[in-house]
């Protein structure tokens, strides 16, 4: 597991670049005095450390006495974050407006009201352009608190312009609240629970999607609101697995950016996570050649220059980009092609221990052990599994119920008689108590529970009545929550067809792309239908 310290500024000066490291100490000698040039002594100690060890730093810089460390780690704390902003400055937009507006409100306490208003008025169409409605708030108060308490005679109808500007600009960012307050709910609710398990679930997902939802949403305009309308209409879809809308509003949460480029600067997260969503409806659809098309956008745009000059954009590109790659596997079944990712995958988790939150963690490690175990390497597979089980985490109640229920079944490949019975008895009661049981696990785990001790050739029929039986219930969402987290039907048809599992994914893939269908889902019309919509 990822070793994460928990001080603040030892976090924060592990994750400088070189050049930012470089514009500190320049920085620090510009506007500090000799005696507070003991802080750089400390920035070093903290850089050269592999971990926090606060009695290892005070031997390291003697000169720092111990009821000193806690004032002077603020103080450099303070300092780190001034030479950031300095060195921000240009690429950032909100740190750009920050700075004018602290410009403004500077020459206004030097009485300089029509300077002042003028950088306000500059600053307001910067702001509207890039959609930065919080910032409009600041100024437009700035601008009434002048006119009001000033006669500035900088232009007639200012008193009705103004009040005009506060209405509308505070009506919409009560509309950006309720939308992006509702798409966090949605995804909040997916984060600790995963997909709905039964009605009862989404009725109520159901019920306060509706309670929630702004009157005239679908009519809105503005970039915000779009884009928390789409992200909520997102996380509603996909929580309901019903991947069809997942997919529509999924394109329409990175169409926003499409159609506002510039805006891809301003919030690359959102846009990240949309390409990250775009992907994952297309392999939930097995939209082939269209996530390779978005994988290929997304690759391109991950060597951009927004994403390369911020950590954080890194890093995120890295989670989900690689998410992406490792999925592509599962899709043409090539398992043991996809191994040869999981050195650089576990390389990265380690560098970016500090960063990745414990939920991706746990994703990676599933997706590594999904790989594994379409390799038929189930001892790797199991390895892995255990990370999850042994982690005790309150995320993603589904992820450690079906980690144990992999982990029930690579023993079983594995033949290990002797724990089978345990395990069955052991993961049936998990997945109930969490409410996580359906038809399907019903029917594997009563499979197993009678048959894991027959030999072979009686075995291999008992498995075609299993597969046919699952099958059924292959269109009903309720009941095929396992199928988002293992393809159980493919790993059956491999035992009653004696073929490996990733040999039976891989001729699924070739038929559909021979055939030119995908698996059920809606052919090239019905495609383009949904695409209008």
């Amino acid at each position: 597991m990822p070793n994460r310290s928990t001080d603040d500024l030892y976090q924060l000066i592990h994750s400088l670049q070189k050049a930012e490291k470089r514009n500190f100490k320049l920085y620090i000698k510009r506007n500090s005095s000799n005696e507070d040039l003991k802080i750089v002594q400390l920035f070093d100690a903290i850089d050269k450390l592999t971990h926090y060890d606060e009695a290892v730093l005070l031997r390291k810089v003697p000169a720092i006495k111990k009821q000193q460390l806690s004032n002077i780690k603020a103080h450099l704390y303070k300092e780190v974050l001034a030479s950031l902003r300095l060195l921000s400055n240009a690429e950032n937009i909100d740190i750009q407006l920050h700075e004018q507006l602290d410009y403004a409100r500077l020459l206004y306490n030097k009485g300089l009201y029509l300077q002042s208003l003028k950088i306000l008025e500059r600053i307001k169409e910067l702001a509207k352009s890039y959609n930065q409605d919080s910032f409009l708030i600041q100024i437009i108060s700035l601008e009434k608190k002048i006119e009001t308490l000033h006669i500035t005679r900088s232009m007639q109808g200012r008193a009705d312009q103004l009040t005009a500007e506060a209405v509308e600009i505070n009506e919409k960012r009560r509309t950006i609240t309720s939308l992006s307050n509702l798409a966090l709910q949605l995804y909040s609710w997916y984060i600790k629970n995963g997909h709905a398990r039964n009605e009862t679930d989404e009725s109520g997902v159901k019920d306060f999607f509706r309670e929630s939802l702004p009157p005239g949403a679908e009519s809105l305009t503005g970039f915000y609101e779009r884009l928390y309308l789409f992200q909520s209409y997102c996380w509603f879809a996909f929580i309901r697995q019903d991947f069809l809308m997942y997919y529509r509003y999924t394109q329409k949460w990175v169409d926003v950016f499409h159609e506002q480029p510039h805006m891809m600067q301003v919030e690359t997260g959102h846009y990240i996570k949309g390409l990250h969503n775009l992907l994952n409806a297309h392999f939930d659809l097995r939209n082939y050649e269209r996530f390779e098309a978005t994988l290929l956008q997304f690759r391109a745009f991950a060597e951009s220059d927004i994403v390369q000059r911020n950590e954080n954009n890194r890093i995120q590109t890295f989670i989900y980009y690689t998410t992406a790659r490792v999925n592509q596997h599962f899709m043409l079944g090539t398992f043991r092609d996809g191994l040869a990712m999981v050195p650089y995958v576990e390389e990265k988790l380690d560098e970016y221990a500090l960063y990745i939150d414990r939920h991706r963690v746990l994703v990676f490690y599933y997706k590594i052990a999904s790989l594994y175990f379409g390799s038929g390497e189930y001892e790797k597979c199991i390895d892995y599994l255990q990370k999850i089980i042994n982690w005790k985490v309150d995320l993603r109640n589904d992820l450690q119920c079906y980690a144990r229920l992999l982990h029930l079944l690579a023993h079983y490949e594995l033949g290990n008689d002797d724990i089978i019975e345990y395990l069955v008895r052991s993961v049936y009661r998990f997945m109930a108590r969490m409410g996580n049981l359906t038809v399907i696990e019903e029917a594997m785990f009563s499979f197993l529970r009678h048959n894991f001790h027959l030999p072979p050739r009686k075995l291999q029929p008992e498995f075609g009545k299993l597969l046919a039986r699952i099958k059924q219930y292959e269109k009903s969402r309720f009941e095929t929550r396992a199928f988002a987290y293992l393809d159980i039907i493919s790993w059956l048809e491999g035992k009653v067809y004696n073929k490996p599992m990733d040999d039976v994914i891989r001729e699924k893939y070739l038929s559909s792309r021979r055939g030119g269908g995908r698996n059920g889902l809606p052919d090239a019309k019905e495609q383009v239908r949904i695409d209008q919509e």
